[in-house]
């Protein structure tokens, strides 16, 4: 009976519930959504099984919250590098490269982990972050259109220019155990190979898109 009252009357620790997060978005990350189990969550926070469901009811919910959470910071910062009217077209490319490489270097597993789980079903999440509007609505793609309208670039769908940007500055990390692989390279030297793509991308770009 005193168990039932103290389970009634406890306050969620925000502490715990970090802890909590920070687990599951190491252990999802890692192994997705189907390999992972509760009870690993738990044992990477650190705390038994009973406390995780006490904070979070099922594996489904706590995907939902990473899953979001993963997205959103993926896109976040994107806005803001977007829809600065100060900086020009090639600026916002310099600094989208910048982002995603620190971003990623950090963080090696979102971008496969976001195009998995998407791909099985959670592709709501782009709506529930903004996505489409953080980014088509934006005033980097005013720009580019403009661009397109004065002959400065060529005449290609804004579609195209997203996917050379980001496939320039994601793919590496998507690809990186093939890329080690192939070339002999270690994790620093990796690192050390992507650090120098943040110069290298914009002048690729600013060549793929060079109008003639």
């Amino acid at each position: 009976m005193a168990k039932k009252e103290l389970k009634m009357t406890a306050v969620p620790d925000p502490s715990t519930e970090e802890k909590i997060m920070a687990a599951a978005r190491t252990v999802f990350l890692e192994k997705g959504f189907a390999a992972t189990r509760t009870r690993d969550i738990a044992e990477a926070a650190g705390i038994n099984h009973a406390l995780l469901n006490y904070y979070f009811r099922s594996k489904e919910k706590l995907f939902q919250i990473i899953m979001l959470n993963t997205v959103k910071q993926f896109f976040s910062s994107l806005s803001v590098v977007f829809n600065n009217p100060e900086t020009s077209l090639e600026k916002k490319v310099e600094e989208v490269a910048n982002y995603y490489i620190n971003l990623l270097t950090a963080h090696p597993d979102i971008p496969l982990f976001i195009m998995t789980e998407m791909k099985k079903g959670a592709k709501d999440l782009m709506n529930q972050v903004g996505a489409k509007e953080i980014v088509m609505k934006s005033v980097f793609i005013k720009q580019y259109q403009q661009a397109v309208k004065e002959g400065k670039i060529q005449k290609l769908p804004p579609v195209h220019f997203l996917m050379n940007v980001l496939g320039l500055t994601v793919f590496p990390f998507i690809a990186s155990p093939m890329i080690k692989g192939l070339v002999d390279l270690s994790d620093t030297e990796f690192t050390s190979l992507m650090q120098e793509r943040k110069k290298l991308i914009p002048i690729w770009v600013k060549m793929i898109l060079k109008a003639t």
